[in-house]
C-alpha cells in the first residue's frame, strides 16, 4: 500500500518490453526507460548529484549550439565519438562531471546514443533517464507511475548483445518483475562488453579509466531521472526517492 492507501500495481500487471537502440526507442510505449551506462546517463546522473538544476536533452550538435544561443548561461556536456566537441564545456564523462561547480546550473546535453534514443521516444507517455548507479531508484520510481508497460531500451545497439546497456536493462527488468536480480553477475556482464576496452588509460583526457568504476557503482544515487516535454524542449530533472 502507499501513503494514500491504494495498493501498489503488482510486478504482474505491467508489460516489460525490452528494446535496443533509435528504431527501439520509437517503439516503445508507457514508460520508457532509456539507458545509456557508458556514458551519457552516467554523466547525467553524476551532474544532477553536483547540483544541476535541469538538463535539456538533444539528438544533434547543431541543437545544441542553437539551445546555447537561447540559453547562454547554460553549459553543454557531450561528445562525438567519445570525444569532446568543440566549445563543449564537458565530455560525455563522469569523471569529469563531478569535478565541476554544476549547482543550479541548465545543462544541454548530446550524445551519441543516449540523448537520440530519448529523443526518438515520442510515442512514450512518460521517459525516465537511466544507468547503473540509479537502477533501483528508477525501477521503484517507474512502479509508481503504475504504467501498463514500462519500454527499457538498451541505446548501444551498435554492439552485440549483451553490452552493459542490455545487462542493466537485464537488471531492471527483474527489479520491475519483483525479483531479486543478481547485482554481480549484471556488472560483470557490464564490465565484458567491448566498449569498456575504451577506458583503459587513465591519462585519456576524453575516456579516463575512472569512467568505469564511477559508471559500475550500482545504486550510487537515489533518484529518478525523468524527462517532461516542454515546449520544445526536452527537459530531464532530478526527482528523489520517498
Amino acid at each position: 500500500m502507499n501513503a494514500d492507501g491504494d495498493s501498489m500495481r503488482t510486478p504482474d500487471a505491467m508489460n516489460v518490453l525490452q528494446l535496443r537502440g533509435v528504431e527501439g526507442a520509437r517503439a516503445a510505449t508507457g514508460v520508457a526507460v532509456v539507458i545509456d551506462v557508458l556514458r551519457a546517463f552516467t554523466s547525467a546522473a553524476y551532474a544532477f548529484a553536483g547540483g544541476a538544476e535541469r538538463i535539456l536533452l538533444v539528438g544533434t550538435v547543431e541543437e545544441a549550439e542553437a539551445l546555447q544561443a537561447r540559453y547562454p548561461d547554460a553549459l553543454r556536456m557531450g561528445e562525438v565519438g567519445g570525444r569532446i566537441i568543440p566549445g563543449f564545456a564537458l565530455n560525455n564523462s563522469p569523471s569529469h562531471v563531478r569535478r565541476a561547480d554544476l549547482r543550479g546550473r541548465t545543462m544541454i546535453q548530446r550524445t551519441g546514443a543516449g540523448t537520440p534514443c530519448a529523443v526518438a521516444a515520442t510515442g512514450a507517455d512518460e521517459i525516465l533517464l537511466a544507468s547503473f548507479v540509479v537502477a533501483g531508484a528508477t525501477a521503484r520510481y517507474a512502479l509508481g507511475r503504475r504504467a501498463s508497460a514500462v519500454s527499457l531500451i538498451a541505446t548501444a545497439a551498435f554492439q552485440p548483445p549483451p553490452n552493459e546497456d542490455d545487462a542493466c536493462a537485464g537488471y531492471l527488468a527483474r527489479l520491475l518483475r519483483g525479483e531479486w536480480p543478481d547485482a554481480a553477475h549484471a556488472l560483470a556482464t557490464a564490465r565484458a562488453a567491448p566498449t569498456t576496452r575504451l577506458f583503459v588509460d587513465p591519462d585519456e583526457p576524453d575516456l579516463p579509466a575512472g569512467d568505469l568504476a564511477l559508471a559500475f557503482d550500482i545504486d550510487r544515487f537515489d533518484f529518478a531521472m525523468p524527462v517532461v516535454r516542454d515546449g520544445d524542449l526536452l527537459v530531464a530533472r532530478r526527482v528523489d526517492g520517498p
